[in-house]
């Protein structure tokens, strides 16, 4: 189960590439919470939990900040205990990555992840365990794997819209690409929600899928000016999983 876990989240986050787009007032903003349950086949694994923190500074320029975490629960964490966390910050308009931090605790793995946007050079720099690992040229615009899905919030959904953008992982970077299938109901934790289905052209990722021709990644964005995603549902090499909204809290509007 090494990185399934930490994967189902990334995946939340890598699934949809976006165009930036000239949205005076986004969807999201500081204080708003999701929580999602995770499910690996029918177990229910345990949570995630996404949320918009306030705005703060990132080398002495304004940015936004947004922190994910994932665990799981009850007799899995027995056996296997995750404990992951993700962090990202961006620009004021959420344009293009400026910082991107993993620390991942699956078991007796554990590994810390640093990813520095340089925008003026066009570069990445990728640390882990503190030491440079990469250094990689980026296009002028480029997302890291969390800081893509607020993007695309960014974007009006319709039937049969395609996008693509730029993502990296410090490593790679690549021209993601996602296609608006259809509209659909979804059961939620906060009830039945009206979404859009968009499917993810993976082809390009490493991981989980480079094992699998099959490998299939769908995430649901609810069908209104909120954009949320509610869910993401993938079948990969070694199975399938799931991520269900549980409960879903507004920004703060100040």
């Amino acid at each position: 189960m090494r990185k399934i876990f930490l994967t189902a989240v990334l995946l939340l986050f890598l699934a949809v590439p976006a165009r930036s787009a000239e949205d005076p007032a986004p969807p999201f903003g500081p204080g708003e919470r999701l929580y999602y349950d995770i499910y690996w086949t029918v177990i229910h694994a345990g949570r995630a939990e996404l949320t918009c923190m306030d705005d703060t500074e990132m080398d002495g320029r304004p940015a936004r900040y947004f922190l994910a975490k994932a665990r799981t629960q009850g007799w899995v964490d027995n056996f296997y205990k995750v404990r992951d966390t993700m962090e990202a910050w961006t620009d004021m308009d959420v344009n293009y990555a400026l910082r991107y931090k993993k620390d991942q605790n699956e078991g007796s793995y554990h590994k810390k992840v640093e990813l520095v946007f340089d925008k003026q050079a066009n570069q990445s720099y990728r640390y882990a365990r503190g030491k440079l690992q990469h250094t990689l040229d980026q296009p002028e615009n480029v997302f890291d794997p969390m800081s893509i899905l607020f993007a695309f919030r960014k974007e009006a959904l319709y039937k049969g819209m395609e996008f693509d953008a730029n993502v990296s992982d410090g490593k790679v970077s690549v021209v993601g690409k996602a296609f608006v299938e259809d509209r659909e109901t979804v059961e939620t934790g906060i009830g039945d929600v009206e979404a859009y289905r968009v499917r993810l052209d993976i082809k390009h990722l490493s991981g989980v899928f480079k094992k699998s021709k099959k490998a299939e990644l769908y995430v649901w964005f609810s069908a209104d000016e909120r954009r949320i995603p509610v869910k993401v549902r993938s079948k990969v090499a070694v199975g399938h999983f799931s991520m269900t909204l549980r409960e879903y809290y507004p920004p703060a509007r100040g």
